[in-house]
This record gives structure tokens, sequence and C-alpha cells, in this order.
């Protein structure tokens, strides 16, 4: 499985990309456009990425606008939404309207941090990717 990673928190991005290089590659961004580059680069390459953790209040390009970014990317590929990437939002940011706004803009997931192992395990799996 490829991941995306990004996250602009040093020791939360060094949590999740032990947490989740057990489950394949990881790559890190630092920022939100850091992100979309990565995403786009890796399409154009042929080997996009299979789940993106974004963080929401990242420097740069939060994370909403990652998302939306990564999405028109893979709209202007026409690329199905069955084969889009998943991406799970991460953030401590729990009212309920940065939830239901995650979710308009195309979000798979909403995680609160701390981030739960075991529950992300859960998603993982339930989304076929572990």
């Amino acid at each position: 499985m490829r991941i995306l990673l990004a996250e602009d928190d040093f020791v939360t991005r060094k949590f999740m990309t032990n947490f989740l290089g057990k489950y394949g590659d990881c790559d890190v961004a630092v920022d939100g456009m850091e992100a979309v580059d990565a995403f786009m680069m890796a399409l154009e390459e042929e080997e996009p990425y299979d789940l993106v953790c974004l963080d929401i209040m990242m420097p740069v390009m939060d994370g909403y606008q990652a998302l939306v970014g990564i999405r028109n990317l893979e709209k202007e590929r026409n690329i199905p939404s069955e084969k889009a990437a998943k991406v799970i939002m991460t953030t401590a940011l729990n009212e309920e309207k940065n939830v239901k706004m995650a979710f308009e803009l195309g979000c798979t997931v909403y995680s609160g941090k701390p981030i739960d192992q075991d529950k992300f395990e859960q998603v993982l799996k339930k989304f076929g990717l572990i």
C-alpha cells in the first residue's frame, strides 16, 4: 500500500510514520501544498496513493484545501470513485461543523487526535487497505 501522510507536528508525524510504516510505504509532507504536489507526482508516475492521512491545521495550505486539491486532481484524470484514494482527516478539531465540512469535501474517514491505533486499524481493514 502507498501512503501519504501530511502532518506538520513533528511528534505526531513520527508516531504516524512508525504506525503506518507497518502497512506500506509511507511518504511524508509537512504542509498541505506539499501533500497536493506529492499526490500529483504519484499520479503522474502512475503510482497513486492508496491512503492519504491529512491533518487539518497545517501551514501554507490546510487539510481542507489539500483535500479539495487531491479530489480535483482525481477528477481531472477521470479516476472513478472506487479507485480514488481513501482520505483520513486527522485532527484535534472534533466539532460537528468540522466533521461535516470534511465529508462534504470528500474525506473517507474523520479521526480525532490523539489517534486510537486499534480504531485506526479497524478503519484500514474496513476499506480493504490491510
